[in-house]
């Protein structure tokens, strides 16, 4: 989701925003931290995907929304408010009727929430969660280095409750919430670095209770790792995998394609990229172009252009993994560097989300999104319901298929 700070006011910042219809709890557990209910992400996506286009559906409005300008939100939200309803309530009925599947309205708690992890940390613990067997919830993963790690908390362990409230059956978005200390505790200072959560914990037949101090946390949104090559004069793969972006995605593409060393390929792994923040989609793609184009956007049929820094590597061969979980600023990224002749694509389709999105602040705080434009590739293609088409389809191992891919490329420099 790219979203704006929350001081932004409307036409302050531009912002893509992928999953406009995702259920609130689900969209704060996704950005909160690491919550996980034993889906693939590529899975939950097209669940929301599916959600999205039988919401439209139902509204009857054959798939084309009702324009629908800031004004008119804003005046529904001030009517209410007038007349001691809820102005966010308000506005929402208006995005319903509208048709528009991407638009949508936040709490202020939810948009300040998207600010944090957009700007690349959080407060937390430092442990991820998932639905177990029976409605339990378990320890899924540990930041190393962090609260839990240091309290012993280990992947595997039962979460039993969260300052004395039992969390078996709750929704893991719930309970990350509650690790945040964001679930409306009514707690002086929760959600602050420094504040207490006391977390009940089981493994195997031992239970205790332990309290650990919230800490603020930084995300990683990019992992690189240098992959030998599999079998005699098979090429040497620098693979980049980038979930998400987030403050400071772009710099550390760029300082890991400018690593891969000569006579090796480099692997983008876009796959399960959730979106981000527009100008590190663009420094994304600046680090393998020379300049130039990257996309173009229209706002209320302004055409504007969003362009390359000169100064990117050109020269190491290079494949972008895609797959149905690719979104937004990754499916932009993606589309630059095929149009541009850069990479090859390899995978599956992508989502499809294209659409631009500009933050209005109501007057209770809360910020409704709404769609003002679309952005299209380098070549003027639409994303918006149609994704990018990989010009390598795969849909077994589409990693080892992108190697082979790469090999070939190097051979042919």
């Amino acid at each position: 989701m790219f979203l704006p700070p929350p001081r932004a006011r409307r036409g302050a910042a531009l912002t893509l925003v992928f999953a406009g219809v995702l259920a609130t709890g689900a969209a704060a557990g996704a950005w909160s931290a690491d919550a996980r209910d034993g889906r693939k992400p590529t899975d939950a996506r097209g669940a929301s995907r599916t959600a999205a286009r039988s919401a439209a559906s139902a509204i009857g409005t054959g798939g084309v929304p009702r324009p629908l300008d800031h004004r008119t939100v804003e005046a529904a939200a001030e009517r209410a408010e007038r007349d001691g309803k809820s102005g966010s309530q308000a506005a929402a009925d208006e995005i319903t009727r509208s048709g528009d599947r991407w638009s949508a309205v936040y709490s202020a708690r939810e948009y300040e929430g998207f600010a944090r992890a957009l700007d690349g940390a959080y407060v937390g613990v430092g442990l991820s969660a998932r639905r177990g067997g029976q409605g339990r919830t378990e320890v899924d993963s540990v930041r190393p280095g962090s609260p839990a790690d240091r309290a012993g908390i280990r992947p595997g362990d039962r979460l039993r409750a969260i300052d004395g409230a039992a969390v078996d059956g709750r929704p893991v978005t719930e309970v990350v919430a509650r690790l945040r200390g964001d679930a409306g505790t009514g707690t002086p200072g929760a959600a602050a670095p420094g504040s207490p959560v006391r977390l009940g914990l089981q493994r195997g037949g031992r239970s205790w209770d332990r309290t650990v101090l919230r800490e603020r946390l930084s995300t990683e949104s990019v992992a690189v790792e240098r992959l030998p090559g599999e079998g005699p004069g098979a090429m040497t793969v620098t693979r980049i995998k980038v979930d998400s972006f987030t403050k400071g995605t772009g710099e550390r593409v760029r300082r890991a394609a400018r690593s891969a060393g000569r006579g090796e390929g480099v692997l983008l792994d876009l796959r399960g990229n959730s979106g981000g923040l527009v100008a590190e989609a663009v420094t994304a793609a600046s680090a393998f172009l020379d300049g130039g184009l990257v996309a173009t956007y229209d706002v209320h049929g302004s055409q504007r252009a969003l362009e390359a820094a000169p100064g990117g590597v050109t020269r190491p061969p290079l494949v972008v993994l895609v797959d149905g979980g690719t979104m937004s600023a990754g499916e932009l990224v993606a589309g630059a560097l095929q149009d541009r002749g850069r990479a090859v694509v390899v995978g599956t389709p992508t989502f499809g989300k294209g659409s631009v999105q500009m933050p209005t602040r109501l007057a209770d705080g809360s910020v409704a999104e709404l769609t003002v434009g679309h952005y299209r590739t380098p070549a003027g293609r639409a994303v918006d319901e149609r994704g990018i088409v990989p010009d390598l389809v795969v849909h077994g191992d589409a990693e080892r298929r992108a190697r082979t891919v790469l090999s070939g490329l190097g051979g042919g420099s």
